[in-house]
């Protein structure tokens, strides 16, 4: 299997910041251990991919340093020459990753799932929205009408990708996070599934159980964008919710399972993570990315 890393385009910043950037080192040098997956430098991707889910002005912003004090602090870092670059190179790695699963069936971005991006501005720790640029550059690739199933299961909701694809019937949002996390205005996915804090394995598997089936009636899609958070991990400071190891192995499951029986190549994205602990939330991303290469295989 394939993945693709962007951890050594890194982005600057200030003492104390409270988002985990090393995380993506660390998973990268612990996926080299592994036999049976290939590390890949991810691309840069282009502005003209960009710009099939953002506004010109907004990523002439980005691009420019011209983005407000009040943009940087929705966004959550501070601009910087190294945050454009590092922005494409993580987008770059879900685009790879989605032409590499288009042959190989499941493909992993190490970093990525930045779906609190909205297509005039950034936020919540996400610049562009990888997965929403993704389901536009496959479309494109393949057919206008493609159907492009993007299942979210960080914590908190995919807001961003919700809103660029509301009126669109052909990109299905399912996001499953915590009812009374961040965002605290959440927008309308394709399917919502809001879930009560100290949420355990038990309860969100037959959450998300109940989720697949309602997609397998309602979609059939041509590919899979799987965002998959280590944020709902009982150890994650901002998750709420109590999945234990063996729980979110689980998740995983379910969701390559569902790719699989839908005869569709996947992309998986990390998405969030934020416990204490960063080795804690290396070792639940690791646990994906194994789950993923153990089941790889053309479509």
């Amino acid at each position: 299997m394939k993945a693709f890393y962007s951890d050594h385009f890194v982005l600057p910043l200030p003492a104390g910041h409270r988002f985990p950037m090393s995380k993506y080192r660390l998973l990268r040098d612990a996926v080299s251990a592994e036999g049976n997956i290939e590390l890949n430098e991810a691309p840069a991707a282009t502005d003209t991919q960009i710009l099939l889910a953002h506004a010109p002005r907004y990523l002439q912003a980005v691009i420019r340093g011209e983005l407000s004090a009040k943009e940087q602090r929705e966004i959550g870092f501070p601009w910087s020459p190294e945050m454009v670059e590092r922005s494409r190179r993580s987008v770059g790695a879900t685009l790879a990753a989605c032409a590499a699963a288009s042959v190989d069936g499941i493909s992993v971005n190490l970093a990525g799932g930045t779906h609190h991006a909205y297509r005039e501005r950034g936020s919540g720790f996400c610049v562009f929205n990888d997965a929403a640029i993704a389901a536009k550059v496959l479309q494109k690739s393949k057919t206008p009408r493609a159907k492009i199933a993007i299942v979210d299961l960080d914590v908190h909701q995919g807001d961003g990708t919700a809103a660029l694809f509301k009126d669109d019937p052909t990109i299905f949002t399912l996001s499953l996070h915590g009812e009374r996390n961040y965002p605290f205005n959440k927008q309308q996915s394709s399917l919502d599934v809001p879930l009560i804090d100290g949420c355990q394995d038990a309860q969100y598997l037959e959450a998300l159980g109940q989720a697949l089936a309602q997609v397998r009636q309602r979609f059939e899609p041509q590919f899979v964008l799987y965002l998959a958070g280590a944020d709902p991990h009982e150890s994650d400071r901002l998750g709420r919710l109590k999945l234990t190891k063996a729980g979110m192995a689980e998740r995983d499951l379910m969701v390559i399972r569902y790719a699989q029986e839908q005869r569709c190549p996947m992309a998986i994205m990390m998405a969030g993570g934020y416990s204490t602990e960063v080795n804690v939330i290396v070792d639940i991303h690791l646990q994906t990315v194994r789950l993923a290469a153990m089941h790889c295989r053309p479509v």
